[in-house]
C-alpha cells in the first residue's frame, strides 16, 4: 500500500489553529501555542502566516467553501423533513468554523476582510432562507406572505448567528467543547425551525412539533405560538 503524502505545513497550521480557536477563542491564541502545539518553531509558522489576521482569513476561506457547497441545498427542500435536514448541516458549518461568531465582533473590528466576507455569508444565508421558504410555499406545505417571508428569513439568520453565543453565555466552560456539538445543533436548528410553526399547514405543523418532541423533551421551541 502506498504511503499517504504528508499533509502540508499550511494545512497542518490552520487545522491546530481551528481547534484552538473553536476551543479557546481566537483572541486567547497565540502564534506561539499554535507553534507549540504543532512542534514547530515560531519562525516556521511565521513564514506561512507573518500575522494572525492572514491564518483567521485562510479559515474564513474554508467556511465560505463549506457554505458554497450547501447553500444552494436550499432550493430543494418540499417539506418539513427536509427543511430540518438542511437547517441541522447549516448548523454544523457554523459550528465547525464557532471561533467566529463566538467573538464576531472583535474579529470584525480589526479585519476589514472579514467584515466584508461575512456580511456576503449573511446576504447569502438569507437568500437561501429565503429560497427554503419559497420552496416550502410552493410545495403547500407553508403559507405566508411575502412581506413576512422577508423578515422570517432574516430572523432565522439572526437567530443562526447568534444561537451560539446564547449557549457560550448559558455553559461559557463547555458549551463550545466538540462534546457539545450535537446538543448545540439540535437545540438551535430546532429553534430555527420553530419560527415557521405559525406558518406551516396543520399535517407539516404537527410533523414538526413531533421532531421538536422527539429532539428537544425539556425544550417546545415555538410553543407559544400554540
Amino acid at each position: 500500500m502506498a504511503k499517504k503524502a504528508p499533509r502540508r505545513t499550511a494545512q497542518r497550521i490552520q487545522e491546530a489553529a481551528l481547534a484552538l480557536f473553536n476551543r479557546y477563542g481566537e483572541p486567547n491564541v497565540s502564534t506561539t501555542q499554535i507553534a507549540g502545539e504543532l512542534g514547530i518553531s515560531p519562525g516556521n509558522l511565521y513564514y506561512h502566516y507573518p500575522a494572525k489576521d492572514g491564518l483567521v482569513n485562510a479559515l474564513f476561506e474554508q467556511y465560505e467553501q463549506a457554505l458554497a457547497g450547501l447553500l444552494p441545498a436550499a432550493g430543494d427542500v418540499r417539506d418539513v423533513e427536509g427543511a430540518w435536514f438542511f437547517m441541522h448541516s447549516l448548523f454544523e458549518r457554523i459550528w465547525d468554523y464557532r471561533f467566529l461568531y463566538r467573538d464576531l465582533n472583535l474579529l470584525l473590528s480589526r479585519n476589514r476582510r472579514l467584515e466584508a466576507g461575512i456580511q456576503q455569508a449573511l446576504h447569502d444565508q438569507t437568500v437561501a432562507l429565503s429560497t427554503l421558504l419559497a420552496r416550502l410555499q410552493g410545495s403547500g406545505a407553508l403559507q405566508i406572505a411575502a412581506e413576512d417571508a422577508a423578515g422570517l428569513a432574516t430572523r432565522q439568520v439572526v437567530l443562526l448567528s447568534y444561537w451560539l453565543s446564547f449557549e457560550y453565555a448559558l455553559d461559557p466552560r463547555h458549551a463550545l467543547e466538540p462534546e457539545g456539538l450535537q446538543a448545540a445543533v439540535l437545540r438551535g436548528a430546532g429553534h430555527a425551525l420553530g419560527l415557521l410553526l405559525p406558518y406551516l399547514v396543520p399535517a407539516q405543523q404537527a410533523y414538526l412539533r413531533q421532531l421538536l418532541r422527539a429532539y428537544h423533551p425539556t425544550e417546545n421551541p415555538g410553543a407559544s405560538h400554540e
